[in-house]
């Protein structure tokens, strides 16, 4: 990832964790604020998890019967994955096991010539930072990888893991929702004009219908990538569980270390993950390529169900998939109690970057996706997204003042895109 780590920084030593501000009502405990963060935790995954498998049914009744509806019920359940998904990652840069674990299963941009045919004309046919960059899987028996030969003639979960990152290259994505958003997409073609990916239902069909070729592979693939998503979100879904490591690894933080790993996620989501890698630079530089959920044109989505999943760690409330609710004492509740004035101000500025997100939601909703919003010249479309940058900076803000009333010290993830522009190119 593109950044650079930036200090929200702490009050001083004699503070502790009571703020100078008198206290008017009662708080819970750190540790109670820890335990619905990660109750809250583990039902996010286990909705993710079973979001996924309602997913890997649907591809399931796509490989059985391709068709134009069949892969549009696909689209709809990826589509649907996301939603509990992204609302996870506000946990992620406070938890060195969650941040570890990420990369397996939502790491973009992605360089998807590694994994199947595109259009060399506009994505070109090679590139000095990834000599994987068109090496298409699908099509290939072997890949080349460095001076090791990788035996690609079957595709399965541990040829894919093999090749994730490949060469240490970030790009050379093979795992997660990108993979599979790109397999059920295809390439969107369309730069800042309308329209997502196209790929056909052909490309799945076996036999002389198939096109594109190696149909066989690209089912195989496709069916690899979602058992593998399964996986790994059965990996995290555990791992919050009770005696899981993500779980123990929080309760047994001091008061003060598990109040600022709910901070640190927060701030860094907010501010270089979300504002700065991708929104900032994308509207910096006006390049489709920089948009998080590329080939589906579902970005807004991503980028407001973040914003939720915030809101719901921070304010100690998530609501489920299936409508029933986690919720228990809360950083509201404490950081209420302890620093009010403050405490309003976050949720206000909470509440602002929702209201931001959720504009721009509404935007791409009523016809204008998030890539047409990037275009240059669009004006107002710019506006929207500026604006959400904006309030995703003052929700920062405001956690920093926070951090600094409740006597924590904390670090979260920068991005040259709002730290320092001039080095974007």
């Amino acid at each position: 990832m593109r950044s650079l780590p930036r200090s929200l920084a702490a009050a001083t030593a004699l503070a502790g964790l009571i703020a100078t501000a008198p206290a008017y009502a009662a708080a819970p405990t750190p540790q109670a604020v820890v335990e619905t963060y990660a109750d809250i935790a583990h039902a996010m995954y286990d909705d993710a998890l079973a979001s996924a498998r309602d997913l890997r049914g649907a591809v399931d009744k796509l490989l059985a019967d391709p068709s134009e509806e069949t892969l549009a019920a696909a689209r709809t359940a990826w589509i649907a994955a996301r939603v509990p998904y992204q609302q996870t990652e506000g946990l992620r840069f406070g938890n060195p096991l969650v941040d570890a674990w990420e990369g397996k299963v939502n790491a973009w941009p992605l360089d998807e010539g590694l994994i199947d045919y595109v259009a060399t004309d506009m994505y070109g046919e090679d590139s000095d930072e990834n000599p994987l960059y068109t090496a298409n899987v699908i099509a290939s028996e072997s890949i080349r990888v460095g001076r090791e030969t990788i035996d690609a003639s079957t595709i399965d979960a541990d040829l894919l893991r093999a090749l994730h990152e490949a060469d240490g290259v970030e790009a050379n994505v093979s795992t997660g929702y990108h993979a599979v958003e790109f397999l059920l997409w295809g390439q969107d073609l369309n730069g800042t004009g309308p329209g997502a990916g196209e790929r056909p239902a052909t490309d799945f069909a076996p036999g002389e219908d198939c096109t594109h070729g190696n149909c066989e592979r690209r089912r195989d693939y496709l069916v690899a990538a979602t058992d593998l998503l399964i996986a790994d979100l059965e990996e995290m879904v555990a791992a919050w569980g009770a005696g899981g490591a993500a779980r123990t690894d929080i309760a047994e933080k001091s008061a003060e270390d598990g109040l600022s790993t709910i901070l640190t996620g927060l701030g860094s989501l907010s501010y270089g993950e979300l504002a700065g890698e991708r929104m900032k630079l994308g509207l910096l530089l006006h390049d489709p390529e920089e948009e998080h959920d590329c080939f589906a044109d579902n970005t807004h989505n991503s980028h407001y169900y973040n914003q939720v999943g915030m809101q719901a760690l921070y304010g100690g409330r998530y609501e489920r998939t299936d409508g029933s609710i986690v919720t228990g004492a809360s950083l509201a509740d404490y950081a209420t109690a302890q620093a009010p004035d403050t405490a309003q101000q976050v949720r206000t500025a909470m509440d602002g970057a929702r209201d931001a997100l959720g504009a721009i939601k509404a935007r791409a909703e009523a016809g204008e996706a998030y890539d047409q919003m990037l275009a240059l010249g669009n004006t107002e479309g710019n506006a929207a997204l500026e604006a959400g940058v904006e309030s995703l900076v003052a929700q920062a803000r405001a956690l920093e003042a926070l951090v600094a009333d409740l006597g924590l010290t904390i670090t979260v993830e920068g991005s040259d895109s709002l730290d320092d522009p001039t080095l974007v190119r």
